[in-house]
């Protein structure tokens, strides 16, 4: 018998706790809706920034939220055909085969309650068909969470944005989630120096284990002083900034060779606007924003999930807090203050 009310983390107003309750699912799944039990979903930065309103005003509140996790398929609506019930999957905000659903709304206390086609902090979800990725009954279902941004976006923004080359020098402000696996990826394609800045010496310590070759606190230290110590006058190839913060990518510009590339992962708030000087555009120099590292679901997520399987990429340590679902707001606060390394990971 298929569940009629679950648990779900709510946002109900901006910068505020969200509202942990039970709501009721929708009566009949709609063409290319999928209901999956959610087993792990991860906290991305994305969440935070809807939480804090970094794009403005919301207009969809009450709303759900959450874009990586995993669980298990237990009904389909019309026309799906890229996932059956029983099935093990990855949930993921971007697109990949099958329908676009329209997005489903949820009933709390006698109010609308919306979401998109993916949301994950929730025990049961309605998901568009074309946000999962069927993996192996086998799978580790705690790592396979990660597929769903972290590591798809990771290795996509070395693989498909930076495009790096071997022996490129590359720089990764900000050590979270996903620059955790940036890293990993420019050590996979023999990058160096990889020069990993952040704020905090656990995540730094975390990323040197990863296959940063140096590692910098800009707060304890002046990041852009110790990077050209680092690269030297010929400047650096690459510069990979996940904060948003116009300085940062600002310096990152600045620090990039003639021919040099900087990769903007990070979103900046509404309003916060970045200034350079453009005439080196003109002469091969290049700035471009990731949308989540173009990564192809269908294929880099098994791709990347054959590569764990094989030892040749380290997963499991990324993954270094552990919260229920009543307690995500304790994991949000955690994330905030930077008391974990890695990925907080919400057990369903």
């Amino acid at each position: 018998m298929l569940p009629t009310k679950t648990k779900a983390a709510i946002l109900v107003e901006q910068r505020q706790p969200l509202v942990v309750a039970e709501i009721d699912l929708p009566s009949a799944l709609d063409i290319g809706q999928v209901l999956v039990q959610i087993q792990f979903s991860g906290i991305c930065g994305s969440q935070l920034g809807e939480i804090d309103g970094a794009k403005g005003p919301d207009k969809f509140l009450p709303h759900l939220l959450g874009h990586e996790a995993s669980g298990t398929v237990l009904a389909i609506g019309p026309g799906v055909k890229q996932v059956k019930p029983a099935d093990k999957v990855v949930m993921h905000w971007r697109k990949g085969p099958g329908i676009e659903a329209t997005p489903p709304s949820y009933q709390w206390d006698g109010k609308k309650v919306n979401a998109g086609w993916i949301a994950t902090f929730s025990e049961h979800a309605v998901i568009s068909e074309n946000r999962l990725t069927k993996i192996p009954d086998d799978s580790n279902m705690e790592v396979a969470a990660l597929f769903g941004c972290a590591v798809t976006t990771g290795f996509g923004v070395i693989v498909n944005n930076a495009k790096v080359k071997i022996g490129e020098g590359v720089v990764v402000f900000g050590a979270g989630g996903i620059g955790l696996n940036i890293i990993q990826a420019a050590a996979l394609s023999t990058a160096h120096p990889i020069i990993a800045v952040d704020l905090f010496d656990n995540k730094l310590e975390l990323a040197r284990s990863l296959g940063a070759t140096h590692v910098i606190n800009a707060k304890t230290s002046d990041a852009r002083a110790e990077i050209e110590k680092i690269v030297g006058p010929q400047g650096l190839d690459v510069f990979i900034d996940n904060t948003g913060q116009p300085a940062i990518i600002e310096i990152g510009y600045d620090l990039t060779k003639p021919q040099g590339r900087v990769v903007l992962v990070g979103v900046p708030r509404k309003g916060s606007n970045t200034s350079i000087y453009s005439l080196p555009l003109h002469f091969g120099k290049s700035i471009s924003g990731s949308h989540g590292g173009e990564a192809v679901p269908e294929v880099d997520i098994l791709r990347y999930q054959s590569l764990y399987a094989k030892n040749v990429i380290e997963l499991d340590r990324l993954i270094t807090a552990h919260f229920s679902l009543d307690e995500i707001n304790v994991a949000i606060a955690i994330m905030r203050g930077g008391d974990t390394a890695g990925r907080v990971m919400v057990t369903m």
